[in-house]
Order: structure tokens, then sequence, then C-alpha cells
């Protein structure tokens, strides 16, 4: 299979293909890729007809000027195109390319294989660039959230609440004995009952002598 007969394989115009082909070859940039190409049909002639290819970084309208002795070429890259369409009828159809800004972009006369394959191509292209925006704008978002630092110190430990234990009251207050000193006649009666107690007097001598102490008084 040579160059250009994979997009011969839709009944494509062998001649309109090959000088299109010649010519897109030549707007390639590294890494792109020609992966469909629709050609007009027009119902009466056919001559110069007008082509539409897809690559995986843009769509290219190659419009024949000079009676086809030129060729002019406009593209539109995926992060321009809002979606893409196409629009059978009886015999032929449309395909419709919706720009992010000015007027949608009309092409008729597409055989109706031909316009089904090339819309196919287009949004799968398209659904690839937008996936890749948002992986983009995830790892985007990532890169520019707080890090955190780990040189950070650490917060003070607040101690745990511990309640002062109150005193405990003895139950039963033991009053405080305050001795007072013993008088005179006292000492003298406590000094006579010890006499009596280890039997050094008489009962009669100690009723007598406390009698008398008493009397003192």
């Amino acid at each position: 299979m040579t160059s250009i007969d994979r997009f011969l394989s839709d009944e494509q115009d062998p001649k309109a293909v090959e000088k299109v082909i010649g010519k897109l070859n030549d707007l390639l940039t590294t890494g792109e890729e020609l992966l469909y190409l629709a050609v007009q049909k027009k119902p009466a002639v056919n001559l110069m007809p007008d082509s539409i290819a897809v690559s995986n970084k843009r769509i290219f309208y190659c419009e024949p000027g000079n009676l086809g002795l030129t060729m002019n070429f406009k593209d539109i890259s995926w992060k321009n195109i809002k979606e893409v369409s196409f629009k059978e009828d009886f015999f032929t159809s449309k395909f419709i390319c919706v720009p992010e800004h000015g007027e949608n972009i009309v092409t008729e006369y597409i055989p109706k294989v031909q316009a089904r394959k090339l819309h196919q191509s287009a949004s799968q292209q398209l659904e690839e660039f937008k996936e890749m925006l948002r992986q983009q704008k995830l790892e985007e978002n990532r890169a520019t959230a707080s890090p955190i630092s780990l040189n950070a110190q650490p917060l003070a430990e607040i101690p745990a609440y511990e309640p002062t234990p109150e005193p405990v009251q003895p139950l039963i207050q033991i009053a405080e004995v305050v001795e007072e000193p013993e008088d005179e006649t006292t000492l003298k009666l406590r000094k006579l009952k010890t006499l009596y107690d280890k039997h050094l007097i008489t009962q009669e001598e100690y009723e007598a002598k406390k009698a008398d102490i008493l009397d003192s008084l």
C-alpha cells in the first residue's frame, strides 16, 4: 500500500487525494500524522473539489485555486474547536465544525461514508485532546496546592486537665484540750487523795484534813 492508498478506501478522488497529500505532508509538524481525508463530490462538475483532512493536532481545509493550479490551506487546532458534527441529505452530507469563537465552518457535498468516518476521526481526536487538557489541569492543581511543610513546629501539647484534690476534712473533729494550771487548793486535795489511796493515812485522817482544806477557802 502506497502512502496515499489508505486515503482512498472510501472512493475518494485519487487525483485530488494525491495533490492534497503532497502539499499536506510539507505542512505537518513534528509528531503530527494525517488520520483521514475526505473529498467533496459535487453533483455536476467535480474538477476542483475541496478536501478536509484530520490529523492528531488539527483539521485542514484544502481549497483549490487558480483553476486547480494552486491549493489554499486553512487549519484549526483542536484547542480552538468546540465540537464537530455532520448532517446527511438525500445523496451527500455536510460536515460542520463549531469553533470556540466565530462562525461555524460548513463543508457541503461530502459523500455519506466519508462524512461519517471524518466525523468519527475528528470526534475521537477532539475527545483525546479534551482529556489531555483535563489531566494537565489536574496536575497543575496538584502542583499549586499548598505543600505541607515538613519543618513545621509541632503544636505545643496541652496538658491534660487534672483537678486539684480538695483537702479531706476529718469526719470527727477532735477538740483541743487546754489544760489550765491547778490552783493550790486543788493540789492539796490531790496530794491528800494520793496519800489516802496509798494507805498512808486513815479515812478519818483523810476526812479531817479534807475538811480543814475546804474550811480554809
